[in-house]
């Protein structure tokens, strides 16, 4: 980058003079161009300094401003769907002085959140959900006899879901006035985009032609039924043929587009039309972006720079430390690329996260055996389920706060009828800058109580190696195994995995006083632990229990026997691992002698963006407050010194 080049990220003389939305509605065409190039600029320096989702922001600027200029924001209500894309919407709506504190604990939250701002009505970080929220504002608002606009901005991905069109449905077959912008940024529904059909967009979005169109329908009223509806199609189909909209007419929507998503003189007057419209029913303006644009370069251009690390301005090398060990997510992906090796019938089924969760690697050497539904978890779970009725062995690799949104399909579709769909859980526990949208808080405990599955989670990446083995294994039942995110631990991995035996835990260290009962990746804190322990004179058992579901019984009993106090931990929610090893203690009376048992777990609280180092800290996972725990509970208070390895 030049000298020249550079000093572009510190020319905001047109910014500098907005701190909220009011302030840029009396700027010129021209001024609104020249904020565009400023706030895109101001967009990668900030993320150069926090990281983050780039791409998408970088995608939108001139519409973030052309809907500002056009709407009366935040009384009109703008909703973003994900959210990824609303770094310039943050700091042209008042918080451009913390954008530097993006995704960063204490700052900004690289979503919308309504806690952070009144120009935030609607909070999200998962997908498609903009339109079912945006209608319900819309009736919200006639029935309080209101007159405000309510605008929902969707990408191309995320209409792929189908509550998206669930929503257009619902809202093409009522009176409220909803306008929906489709953010289409991939792939083009319609490639029409130029003069011509920002002509034609302005042209139908205008009061003259719908106003024409209002008087040939009553025209048509007038003449033989057979020639009035002859006419409505004859002049939806010229209408769709040459804009595209067929799909969205058909669902009751009045489709306005393509038009150029980085051309403010071409976006203007269309918003225009349909902010000053009094015509009832939803609207789409379909919207053609370049993801990335203005950064154009070859850092994280595989996924036109969805997320990046933070980078230098200059060289525009990213500030990632090299890894000690591979991931987990890396380490599944192998394994199960080693398992189809010998099972023609392993296919794989991701939900529009392919890299995300490692199966790019699976989809390179197997191409026909992995499948990518597109955001669309309900579908990838009873898709799986369908595979494996007719003996295909799939894994669905999904995060664990996506495949929440697949509840039903997992219990109706799977479950239910004993399925062997195997669920490869990436993301658990807590996760960092995301924040509390995106942590893998809840799949034990929701997973938990469904009968017949078989759930494990891997302590590191040598006994990931071999729950993918067995979840490969089980064939009479629905399985599942849960790993975090980030690298392991650094230890062997087995070449090749070996199916464990279901329900059965491990001890790693005896003792006789304190018992340990890991369930998961905290099984190191746990080692740490017990050193400390072993300082206060207290001999440590830790255990590592692998399945939640079934329990290790036998294990369970033998510590609960054996030790004055028993420690379960877990990185996950109340209700989880520690829910059932308190069950069944209570139902098998192992309770009644005298044993002191602690839980320790994710707290009933969400936690906010930050490291996932102190996020827990902060939820108490840690090994000092293991320590802390067991001490407690045998009466002593003495001062801890935290061990490390």
């Amino acid at each position: 980058m030049s000298k020249s080049e550079l000093n572009k990220y510190n020319n905001t003389s047109i910014l500098d003079s907005v701190n909220l939305p009011a302030d840029l509605r009396s700027f010129t065409t021209e001024q609104l161009k020249q904020l565009a190039e400023e706030l895109r600029q101001e967009t990668i320096d900030a993320v150069s300094i926090t990281g983050g989702h780039l791409g998408a922001g970088l995608g939108v600027v001139e519409l973030t401003i052309a809907l500002h200029h056009v709407f009366n924001t935040p009384n009109d209500r703008l909703i973003w769907d994900v959210s990824h894309q609303t770094y310039p919407h943050k700091i042209i709506t008042g918080r451009r002085n913390r954008i530097r504190t993006l995704r960063q604990g204490g700052g900004l939250s690289g979503f919308t959140r309504r806690i952070e701002s009144d120009y935030d009505p609607f909070g999200a970080a998962h997908s498609s959900t903009s339109i079912s929220a945006g209608l319900g504002m819309a009736v919200a608002r006639d029935l309080d006899n209101k007159t405000n606009n309510v605008i929902s901005v969707i990408g191309d991905g995320a209409m792929s879901a189908g509550m998206a069109y669930e929503a257009m449905n619902n809202a093409g077959s009522m009176d409220s006035r909803l306008i929906v912008i489709l953010n289409d940024n991939d792939m083009s529904i319609a490639p029409a985009v130029g003069a011509l059909s920002a002509y034609l967009s302005r042209l139908i979005s205008s009061k003259g032609y719908r106003s024409l169109r209002k008087v040939a329908k009553q025209m048509a009223h007038h003449f033989p039924k057979s020639f009035e509806e002859a006419a409505r199609r004859a002049e939806e189909y010229a209408r769709g043929f040459v804009t595209g909209g067929t799909l969205f007419e058909e669902m009751g929507f009045y489709y306005i587009g393509p038009i150029d998503g980085h051309n403010i003189e071409h976006l203007l007057p269309v918003l225009r039309n349909v902010r000053d419209s009094k015509q009832s029913g939803p609207v789409l303006v379909h919207v053609v972006t370049q993801k990335g644009k203005g950064f154009e370069s070859d850092r994280g251009a595989g996924e036109k720079y969805h997320s990046v690390a933070k980078f230098d301005l200059i060289t525009g090398t990213q500030a990632k430390s090299q890894p000690k060990a591979p991931s987990f997510t890396s380490v599944f992906a192998n394994s199960l690329i080693n398992e189809a090796k010998k099972d023609e019938r392993i296919v794989a089924v991701t939900a529009a996260m392919p890299s995300g969760t490692g199966l790019d690697k699976f989809s390179q050497e197997f191409p026909e055996r992995c499948f990518d539904v597109g955001i669309a978890e309900q579908h990838a779970v009873t898709f799986s389920a369908g595979l494996a009725s007719e003996g295909y062995r799939p894994f669905v690799a999904i995060y664990s706060t996506f495949l929440q949104r697949a509840y039903d399909q997992i219990v109706h579709d799977v479950a239910i009828q004993s399925l062997p769909v195997r669920f490869a859980i990436d993301r658990a526990g807590l996760v960092g800058a995301d924040g509390a949208t995106h942590h893998g808080s809840f799949d034990i405990a929701y997973l938990n109580c469904l009968p017949g599955f078989t759930l494990m989670a891997a302590a590191d990446e040598a006994e990931l190696v071999h729950m993918v083995a067995t979840a490969a294994s089980i064939e009479d039942g629905p399985s599942a195994f849960r790993y975090p995110r980030g690298e392991g631990q650094g230890i062997d991995i087995p070449s090749v995995g070996i199916p464990l035996e279901i329900g059965k835990g491990r001890v790693i260290r005896e003792g006789t006083s304190v018992a340990l009962l890991s369930y998961g990746s905290r099984l190191r804190e746990c080692l740490i632990a017990a050193e400390e322990l072993s300082n206060h004179g207290l001999s440590t058992t830790v255990a590592d229990a692998r399945f939640s579901k079934p329990l290790d019984e036998d294990l369970i009993g033998r510590l609960s026997r054996e030790h004055e106090v028993l420690i379960t931990i877990e990185e996950g929610s109340i209700g989880g691992f520690s829910s059932q090893v308190l069950n069944y203690l209570a139902q098998g009376g192992l309770l009644d002698n005298g044993l002191k048992i602690r839980t320790i777990n994710i707290p009933d609280k969400f936690f906010d963006h930050d490291t996932p180092e102190r996020q827990y800290a902060q939820a108490g996972l840690t090994s000092s407050n293991i320590v802390t725990t067991a001490l407690s509970a045998l009466g002593r208070k003495e001062n801890i010194i935290p061990v490390r390895a």
